[in-house]
């Protein structure tokens, strides 16, 4: 149970939620297969098997919201329409117009809907309600979206802002590379991306690169020439890695081999696993979100959403 991504959020102040209401509330919206024509479904299903829909350890709270979508190519619809559409040209001596055409795809793709193949996907969440976090393991707006959408829809209510730093990722990231040095706690990888703000959109990437003396002056060139980084791979305390992204998302994040083999150590079964690698985990967060947010400039503090 290690997250890959994060997208990061803040409960604003009180949200007076406890275990046993936010059980309660988030039967509101369980997870159900697609049925009919449906193209696709969502709702909370138990982060383990047999549980409840929210898995609890040491004040921390996990959530998984599970999707599941029906597979129906543009291609097959297409050809479908066109031997259709064909018919009807035959019959009329004709072909259908425009709005016929719609008309026509619309009937086909509704035909053909509740014979497509699903897949299922999930979405694991984090709270940690004393600390006023949320975190999505997710590293595009969508997948966060619809986890938010669907916590707003169940919960009566649900206070969330998105986390604001006085110093943009972005400026913060050129700060570090143009001056040379990591913020406190922190050290540069081998990976970064700088993009150009003009309307070409140049960029140029620095792949698996130790981004020390030599590099470093060619970063500043680019830099200086008008780029701007968009991906920074860092490394906090030697205990987490990770990609911090100009919208402040965490991407690649990973927990180093020491934690993961902690986590080893105290797990015998299956169910110790998952619990042994959740206190871990929650207990890194906890720990390295302030530094971030340190690095970044200190946090600005939200209304209400």
């Amino acid at each position: 149970m290690w997250f890959k991504k994060l997208m990061l959020f803040r409960l604003v102040s009180p949200w007076a939620m406890t275990l046993e209401k936010l059980v309660e509330q988030l039967q509101r919206g369980p997870f159900a297969p697609v049925t009919g024509s449906t193209p696709m479904s969502r709702g909370w299903i138990a982060p383990r098997a047999d549980g409840d829909l929210v898995y609890a350890a040491n004040g921390h709270w996990l959530l998984r919201l599970q999707t599941e979508t029906r597979l129906l190519p543009a291609e097959v619809v297409n050809a479908e329409v066109t031997k259709r559409a064909e018919k009807e040209a035959e019959l009329q001596g004709f072909p259908p117009g425009r709005k016929a055409l719609r008309e026509l795809r619309e009937r086909v793709t509704e035909e053909l809907m509740p014979t497509a193949f699903t897949v299922r996907r999930s979405t694991h969440v984090w709270i940690d309600p004393k600390n006023g976090w949320l975190g999505i393991d997710a590293g595009v707006p969508t997948k966060a979206d619809a986890v938010v959408e669907h916590l707003r829809c169940c919960l009566d209510l649900f206070p969330l802002a998105p986390l604001r730093t006085r110093l943009s990722p972005q400026s913060a990231m050129a700060d570090w590379l143009g001056g040379g040095n990591a913020p406190a706690g922190f050290t540069v990888d081998r990976d970064c991306e700088l993009k150009s703000v003009a309307e070409e959109k140049a960029s140029v990437a620095f792949k698996r690169h130790p981004l020390g003396d030599e590099v470093g002056d060619e970063i500043k060139a680019h830099l200086s020439a008008g780029k701007l980084p968009t991906h920074l791979a860092l490394t906090w305390d030697d205990r987490i890695s990770f990609v911090l992204t100009e919208k402040g998302v965490i991407k690649r994040l990973a927990f180093l081999d020491l934690l993961k083999e902690e986590a080893d150590q105290n797990a015998e079964t299956a169910d110790d696993q998952f619990a042994a690698d959740f206190a871990i985990m929650t207990g890194e967060l906890s720990r390295f979100l302030p530094h971030l947010v340190n690095a970044l400039g200190g946090e600005l503090r939200e209304e209400v959403a």
